[in-house]
């Protein structure tokens, strides 16, 4: 049996598991196709959710630590940051993995769904049923060249719509117990708003903590317990996503949607947007 590990891929690594392809999409997002047979795998409170699905085989695969069975293709797992779990791997099989930082799916709840991310929890999946996410993952992200920067766009977006699949269906509330600490939900409303409102303007913290009311450092800290991210990168979250809707638009150009999503100068925007995506705004709206 493999050694604990706290990054699923190392732990699969270990075991001798043939990688056949994987993907670092930033912002807490990566992929990976994987080969096993035979063999025991064992994840000891990874720092990453993990959503699997199973390609070929995985009928004879056991979950050692629940004594459940039942895989095969198109079977989901969905594994939250922080479990643990053992696996008996009975024959062949190949699997595509999602690997999702615990912020990225924070910031996913905060920005679609108006939802305070420490109130949800992802469930616990073992060999479910989900043919919607199953055709989602076969469909949109298995045919892609992973490696082509044509195909990186498509392969964010489809890895997004995943994420929202995820907190629709397979997210429920933490606990009974009520969320306590950051900023109450009609303060991080109305922040959201002001952001939304304000893209345009070179916004700081102390506008921000302004706004709703609180010191710098107090608003600081609770902004990230409600949002799942600093103020800062909400913020630019926020501008990147204004700016792919203005470069799928068409019409302005890459100066004015610099100066429309607060950006510093055409230089300042192709650099932030190409840490985002991967690619440069031109290239983007070409892509779109």
């Amino acid at each position: 049996m493999t050694a604990p590990n706290p990054d699923v891929r190392d732990a699969l690594s270990r075991t001798g598991a043939a990688l056949l392809r994987s993907a670092d999409l930033g912002r807490g997002l990566s992929l990976a196709e994987w080969q096993n047979r035979d063999n025991r795998a064992r994840y000891d409170r990874p720092d990453h959710h993990t959503l699997s699905l199973y390609l070929e085989g995985g009928e004879g695969v056991v979950r050692e630590d629940g004594a459940v069975s039942g895989g095969g293709p198109d079977k989901l797992c969905l594994l939250p940051a922080g479990h643990e779990s053992r696996w008996l791997i009975g024959g062949p099989l190949r699997m595509l993995h999602l690997y999702v930082a615990p912020e990225t799916l924070a910031y996913q709840a905060v920005s679609a769904l108006d939802v305070d991310p420490r109130a949800i929890a992802l469930h616990e999946l073992t060999f479910a049923e989900d043919p919607a996410t199953a055709m989602l993952m076969r469909g949109a992200v298995l045919p892609l060249d992973w490696a082509a920067g044509a195909d990186r766009m498509a392969l964010g977006s489809a890895c997004h719509l995943l994420l929202h699949a995820l907190l629709r269906r397979h997210a429920g509330a933490r606990g009974a117990r009520p969320v306590t600490g950051g900023l109450s939900p009609a303060i991080r409303r109305r922040t959201a708003e002001v952001i939304k409102a304000r893209l345009a303007e070179a916004l700081s913290l102390d506008d921000l903590a302004e706004a709703a009311g609180l010191s710098p450092f107090h608003f600081a800290k609770m902004f990230k317990a409600s949002f799942g991210v600093p103020p800062h990168r909400y913020v630019t979250e926020r501008r990147i996503a204004r700016a792919k809707d203005l470069l799928a638009e068409g019409g302005a150009s890459l100066a004015q949607i610099a100066l429309a999503c607060g950006f510093a100068s055409q230089s300042h925007f192709t650099r932030r947007f190409k840490q985002a995506t991967g690619f440069t705004p031109a290239a983007w709206r070409g892509a779109a």
